[in-house]
């Protein structure tokens, strides 16, 4: 599984020293020097860049059981490792600070969570602490906050939404909204059936909520009706909570769905679909591209830092005791159990934003500012790609006939995404448009999505009621009995509301060595027209950040996830 120090020496130098030499493509002359260097680096490169197996159905990973086993290329700078390792120390020092704090007083009221919303915070979490239980922010939360991947327009009212008698003013409702266009749902059906976590010796809980919202003519999406387990022929149909019922039984509903929308967006939504998904593309490039080939060439600046970022969410993050284990509701194996089945329905489409937000109905929703934003640089990237991918294949044959190339792609789908092809990736490229789109997706998760789905828990997160990582009683059932108490008894104790606060800043704020996409200062192409297209690239770039810092300029909610020189150029974090 492991190489000598002496290949990982010179690999370390290779990576350090980037090749400014020509791109060239693989050539099928055995006296070509060159072809004879690049198949001994593969060689060596697969020695060192070794798969393995974290857990059965999920992508594979590098075959590294601890940080120190990366290959030295891989590994953290001393200015990013020493700030990653420090930030963590003072943030359990400000945990234990607040959790003493708290001692010296009671428990009872959500206004008791202001006694641990200190230290540093962002000042869109403090208008999320001010807002939280407003409905309008409930709504807009799915469409710009954290997680905006989960929404989709109605193109029918669910099977699962059972709506008892006496309830059919509210049916003549959906079905209006339903023929308006105006009737969208956000159904957690992942999460039914997944093992809640025992933290501390006592039992947490999960659901697995259906939302349904209207979009009003102004652009606000307002929650209609949670329904916050599914349907069980054992047991008496699930009561649905309204905005008309009790505050505290409507704000515990709320709630609940809040709970899920955490867990799917930590596990499926961010570590899934953006940090398994990057490095499996890391292993790959490093094993089936040498440093010559001009997709390496692309590809490398966005995969800094992927596989040690990795490496210490497997052995701190969602590792046996780890985080997961302490404070959130899936802990204790049913963040794996959730994981298997996201992986199971991970499309190509899904990470693909002109599919994905097509398939859910969000094209063209006004307010929808995720929705545009990456749209946009998806354009921009696929015009970046197509620049420097046209330049090197002129033809589609000369795509087909790079068994380097095609090499790396089966890798990919076959190898690293476990036989991918059943959910619609490519094994092999056939054109320059397919390997196009499929580069644009590498590049965009790696960068763009990523930023989407982590820079928010900073904003959303900090305020523990808006986004609670566990809750610690069964779900209501009935809507009068629900009191403060139960929303207390509910909500994150003092420890698990400390600890996803500290995680919370650690994850989502800027890191200090930041990258900023397409400003990699590394040269790895030569020649004028490679240069131009990253030139253009660059200034497509600098021309969104004016357009969307003009538009926030105008916004109570500015959307600042997809400004380009806050996205980082790989998955660092």
């Amino acid at each position: 599984m492991r190489t000598t120090g002496g290949h990982r020496t010179r690999q370390s130098r290779e990576a350090n020293c980037p090749d400014v030499s020509p791109a060239r493509l693989p050539g099928d002359n055995a006296l070509d020097v060159f072809q004879k260097h690049r198949e001994k680096e593969l060689k060596d490169r697969q020695q060192i860049y070794c798969w393995a197996t974290w857990k059965e159905g999920l992508p594979l990973t590098i075959a590294a059981e601890r940080k120190d086993d990366l290959p030295p290329n891989m590994r953290f700078h001393e200015e990013k490792r020493l700030d990653f390792e420090w930030t963590l120390k003072a943030k359990a020092l400000e945990m234990a600070l607040k959790r003493v704090y708290t001692l010296l007083s009671s428990w009872n009221c959500l206004e008791d969570f202001d006694q641990i919303f200190w230290g540093q915070k962002s000042a869109l979490a403090e208008k999320v602490h001010r807002c939280w239980q407003d409905d309008e922010l409930f709504g807009y939360q799915f469409v710009n906050g954290a997680n905006p991947m989960l929404l989709r327009r109605s193109t029918s009212l669910p099977s699962r939404l059972v709506l008892p008698s006496g309830m059919e003013e509210l049916r003549a409702q959906l079905e209006k909204e339903l023929q308006n266009g105006s009737l969208f749902e956000a159904d957690f059906i992942l999460l039914d059936g997944i093992p809640a976590n025992v933290i501390r010796g006592e039992k947490q809980y999960l659901a697995a909520p259906l939302v349904m919202l209207k979009m009003e003519s102004n652009g606000k999406l307002l929650p209609m009706v949670i329904q916050i387990q599914p349907p069980n022929p054992s047991s008496p149909i699930p009561t649905l909570f309204l905005p008309s019922d009790p505050p505290l039984a409507w704000l515990l509903a709320k709630s609940w769905v809040r709970n899920s929308d955490f867990q799917l967006h930590q596990l499926q939504y961010h570590l899934l679909n953006t940090h398994l998904v990057a490095e499996v593309i890391a292993v790959a490039t490093m094993r089936c591209l040498p440093g010559l080939h001009p997709i390496f060439k692309l590809l490398i600046p966005h995969i800094r830092y992927t596989m040690e970022i990795n490496t210490r969410a497997r052995t701190q993050l969602i590792s046996d005791g780890g985080i997961f284990d302490k404070a959130v509701s899936t802990g204790g194996g049913g963040h794996v159990q959730l994981l298997r089945r996201a992986t199971a329905q991970l499309t190509y489409c899904s990470l693909c934003p002109p599919d994905d937000l097509a398939d859910r109905g969000l094209l063209g929703l006004p307010g929808a500012l995720y929705a545009r934003d990456a749209l946009r640089l998806w354009e921009i990237i696929a015009r970046y790609v197509e620049g420097i991918v046209h330049f090197f294949y002129q033809r589609d044959d000369v795509v087909r006939g790079d068994p380097e190339l095609q090499a790396w792609c089966r890798e990919i789908t076959e190898v690293g995404l476990c036989q991918a092809q059943d959910r619609g990736f490519p094994v092999s490229f056939q054109s320059q448009s397919q390997l196009c789109h499929f580069l644009t997706m590498c590049v965009f998760t790696c960068t763009a999505q990523h930023a989407a789905i982590n820079q928010g828990q900073l904003d959303w997160y900090a305020w523990v009621p808006n986004a609670p990582c566990t809750m610690r009683m069964p779900p209501p059932t009935t809507k009068e009995d629900v009191t403060m108490a139960t929303v207390m008894g509910s909500l994150p104790d003092v420890q698990q509301a400390c600890l996803q606060m500290a995680i919370s800043w650690h994850l989502g704020r800027r890191q200090p060595d930041m990258v900023p996409l397409g400003h990699h200062k590394e040269k790895y192409f030569s020649g004028p027209k490679p240069k131009a297209v990253l030139n253009q690239f660059r200034t497509d770039l600098e021309n969104l950040e004016k357009e969307i810092t003009a538009r926030n300029e105008q916004l109570d909610w500015p959307y600042e996830y997809l400004k380009p020189s806050g996205i980082e150029n790989s998955v660092t974090i």
